[in-house]
């Protein structure tokens, strides 16, 4: 039986951190923070593979871990309450966002403030991939997770890879070069 985590509580974590963040990356980041750490709803592992399974998917990465983890936590009711909230108020801000944008574009102060919140988002999503990988950086899985890592990156920076291929590669590699076991 899937365990059933309360829709008003679910509701209410994801509207928090689906609109008080930038970026699906950073929203990843506290949603792992919030349900791993916090309060233990998810596990580690079970947030990795719906983090991996939603980098899969075609379209929005953000939205298809929103309706992964809100199926995990409270089925389907969960999946579509989770979505519901994070996008709803997102989709409106971001409209005004938009036209406030065109306008501030034109004027040199605006247009570089703007250019350092993207520059601050780039740092953002850094520490995002920090939080995602520290848990798989232990003493004997290092060098074995760094390697994946910077070859993924390599990959889709030098546009060897489209991002399904990076994945498809990342599980050939895991089943050809296991993790060492625990000790």
């Amino acid at each position: 039986m899937m365990p059933r985590f309360p829709l008003r509580t679910l509701t209410s974590i994801y509207f928090r951190i689906g609109n008080s963040t930038f970026g699906g990356d950073p929203a990843l980041a506290a949603l792992q923070r919030e349900l791993v750490n916090r309060r233990a709803v998810v596990s580690p592992e079970q947030y990795g593979v719906l983090y991996a399974l939603s980098r899969l998917t075609p379209g929005t990465n953000m939205l298809a871990f929103c309706a992964g983890s809100g199926w995990l936590l409270s089925g389907w009711p969960g999946a579509i309450a989770a979505v519901a909230a994070v996008t709803l108020l997102s989709a409106v801000i971001a409209v005004v966002l938009l036209q406030a944008f065109e306008i501030l574009m034109h004027h040199r102060i605006p247009a570089s403030a703007i250019a350092s919140m993207v520059a601050a988002a780039v740092g953002l999503m850094f520490a995002a991939a920090l939080l995602l990988i520290r848990p798989h950086v232990t003493r004997t899985r290092a060098f074995r997770t760094l390697t994946i890592a910077v070859a993924a990156f390599l990959s889709i920076w030098m546009r060897w890879l489209s991002p399904v291929q990076v994945i498809g590669a990342a599980v050939v590699i895991g089943m050809m070069w296991p993790e060492p076991a625990a000790q």
